[in-house]
């Protein structure tokens, strides 16, 4: 199978977990080599962090990370600093960013209209990856602009399988909904993970054991409604006796709400990942 980034050079201005779990799987794959990759950050031991451990080209300074990729058709810059960050950045990157550049972001709420004004660029393409990228089993949800060819999508899927799956959502106002639903969603999981621990203690587990047993309980459901294909109410349905214990826990549930507070707290995450990317 072809390797569409062989010959792709990329910059990664701001180089944080995210980042680092991009480059670090984009080499694992064999998709790049350590010299087509640039990154910067402002400190210097992090600088050296991550030229010891994936022996890429660091610099201090941004400019000189976009510049290295030499600003051509076979390069791709990745915005991966904080929100707040991004303005100056933009500034110090409109003077070295090519306009046929294809840009990449994954800074939260930041629109393709905001990059793509501030670059002079038409071809910016925006994710939202999600915690468990971080492993390379998470899921992004991606956007781009028309002028970004199919050749160029091709090497953002490559680059974006390198963190678990991709999603090509048809308008950036379906990022803003995946932010609300995958990328806060590990936060929703783990919330109950928690909840279901402290109720193991309080029956008479260990703390360890109470996790271990709500780990790979969660774990082998998920596993499981991959592999069944099955809608979640079937595969409820298929662990619920009439009279049993999972029918008492179900009524309580559902007595306390808990879809109407899901749905509450999805919603709320939407409505500030919109407000984000309203803020100048």
């Amino acid at each position: 199978m072809e390797n569409i980034l062989s010959n792709t050079k990329l910059s990664f201005i701001g180089c944080g977990v995210m980042a680092e779990s991009i480059i670090a799987g984009s080499l694992r794959g064999n998709l790049v080599n350590p010299s087509q990759v640039s990154a910067s950050h402002p400190r210097s031991n992090r600088r050296d962090e991550l030229k010891t451990k994936y022996s890429i080209n660091v610099f201090e300074d941004n400019k000189e990370a976009a510049a290295n990729s030499g600003g051509d058709n076979n390069s791709l810059v990745v915005l991966c600093v904080k929100p707040q960050r991004l303005e100056g950045v933009l500034e110090e990157l409109a003077e070295v960013v090519s306009p046929d550049q294809l840009i990449l972001s994954i800074v939260a709420g930041a629109t393709i209209e905001t990059i793509s004004s501030a670059l002079g660029s038409e071809k910016v393409a925006r994710t939202m990856p999600n915690t468990p990228s971080q492993i390379g089993h998470g899921i992004t949800v991606w956007n781009s602009t028309e002028k970004v060819s199919e050749n160029e999508r091709s090497q953002i899927k490559s680059l974006l399988n390198a963190l678990g799956r991709e999603l090509y959502v048809e308008n950036e106002h379906m990022i803003d909904m995946a932010t609300s639903l995958s990328a806060t969603g590990p936060t929703y999981v783990f919330l109950v993970m928690e909840a279901l621990t402290d109720a193991g203690v309080h029956l008479g587990f260990s703390r360890d054991m109470a996790k271990e047993l709500v780990q790979e309980t969660m774990l082998g459901a998920v596993l499981f409604a991959i592999e069944s294909d099955k809608h979640p109410a079937e595969l409820r349905n298929m662990v619920t006796s009439p009279g049993g214990t999972s029918a008492d826990a179900i009524y309580q549930m559902e007595k306390g709400s808990l879809r109407t507070v899901l749905s509450k707290a999805v919603f709320a995450a939407y409505k500030k990942a919109v407000e984000l990317g309203e803020k100048p």
